[in-house]
């Protein structure tokens, strides 16, 4: 593998830096208040004060100017229309200023390309540009109580009335519905199909009636995830995405949008290449107990990064990777887990500290909040045994068990 940028994707790389340099709003160049991912740009577009607000705004805008708000949607939608070795270099450079990523997860990066496959025009229409601007946040409606890795078990239902779908049920671990005006859902409208079948994608405003959110707090005081509630939510007919009975086909429509975890590999070395700095000078650091555990985890990110590398190069030669992405996110989210917990150890006692600004915290409480954050990182997303499982029988061409 060349790891060096082409003449073209050098230019591109500085191009896209300069941008950074030159738009990015000042409340984003400050150290945030703590490390916790849940104050994104979402959160500020949608629960942040006025400057946060302003800021979002102002950043989402500055990227649509250039179609970087959805760098991987095609140019007539609005999007940039980024080749994926060029959306690899743009994830990368964001993450290296700390300037976050507009539209959020689930709108950018997941209903709007579902929308653009299998959306009518008249949807791509109403829906796409709202979503591009920041004017419709969304959230995801998948997991329910009794259906999280296996997900085909859902049993939210939805009854057509009349120009109307009613529906009826339970969603938890909704991660952006306290931040989002718009949801998007898988329910049962065929209850006598195979699980796989008889399910439907229907979207919503969340400020129907009958649409309930509670917040779970987690261990370490966050709210990043809700359980959502329908009684009776009444959705019009045509907000449905493809067939009906067919959502199960639209709900996996994955497109590989989200280009390889670029973000997080980066973010990892550059997490700990400032670990291994300061505990070099920082008296607080029992070097020569963690010595060897740092050397590992800078090894281990170089790893993932090139992990990450493979996929974005498969997909840029046009392949699909199957078990390859399932590598590299079980490595991701276990690796993100031994981070922490060198972080944890590099400062021993003093990582019990909680508060950012005490004047005995270690690098702002970033490995202790952190420790706690990345408990449900090999669950979020896929478990590590459904991924495990995927490279056992697609990747290794073992028996089902």
């Amino acid at each position: 593998m060349d790891w060096e940028d082409s003449a073209e994707q050098a230019a591109f790389r500085q191009d896209v830096r300069s941008f950074i340099q030159q738009r990015l709003p000042e409340f984003y160049r400050r150290p945030k208040e703590d490390d916790d991912p849940e104050t994104d740009w979402q959160h500020d577009m949608f629960l942040g004060t006025d400057d946060a607000k302003a800021a979002a705004r102002e950043w989402i805008d500055a990227l649509a100017e250039r179609g970087w708000s959805a760098p991987h949607w095609p140019k007539e939608y609005g999007g940039g229309g980024l080749s994926t070795i060029e959306q690899f270099i743009f994830k990368q450079e964001l993450a290296l200023a700390h300037a976050p990523e507009v539209g959020g997860v689930n709108g950018v990066g997941q209903f709007g390309p579902t929308l653009l496959v299998h959306g009518t025009e008249e949807q791509k229409k109403k829906f796409l540009p709202p979503t591009l601007t920041g004017e419709y946040l969304w959230a995801q409606g998948y997991s329910e109580p009794g259906a999280g890795s296996d997900l085909a078990s859902l049993q939210t239902r939805a009854v057509r009335e009349g120009d109307e779908w009613v529906v009826n049920g339970q969603k938890l671990w909704t991660s952006n519905a306290h931040k989002s005006n718009w949801i998007f859902m898988l329910v049962r409208t065929d209850p006598d199909a195979p699980k796989h079948r008889g399910i439907s994608f229907l979207f919503t405003s969340m400020e129907v009636p009958g649409l309930t959110v509670r917040p779970i707090i987690s261990a370490g005081w966050r709210h990043a995830t809700n359980e959502t509630f329908y009684e009776d939510v009444r959705i019009p007919a045509d907000q449905i995405v493809g067939e009906v009975n067919r959502g199960w086909y639209v709900g996996m429509t994955l497109l590989d949008f989200e280009r390889a975890g670029i973000a997080g590999a980066t973010e990892q070395r550059r997490t700990m290449g400032e670990l291994a700095e300061r505990a070099k000078s920082d008296p607080l650091a029992r070097r020569a107990l963690v010595r060897n555990d740092i050397t590992d985890r800078v090894i281990e990110t170089e790893v993932g990064y090139n992990l990450s590398l493979r996929i974005a190069s498969m997909q840029a030669r046009g392949l699909i990777p199957n078990y390859e992405a399932s590598m590299g996110k079980m490595y991701s989210s276990e690796l993100s887990q031994r981070i922490a917990r060198t972080g944890m150890k590099t400062y021993g006692l003093y990582a019990n500290i909680w508060s950012p600004d005490d004047e005995y915290t270690p690098l702002r409480a970033r490995h202790t909040r952190a420790y706690i954050r990345t408990i449900p990182s090999t669950i979020a997303g896929g478990s590590s045994e459904i991924q495990r499982n995927i490279i056992a029988t697609r990747g290794l061409g073992l028996p089902r068990g």
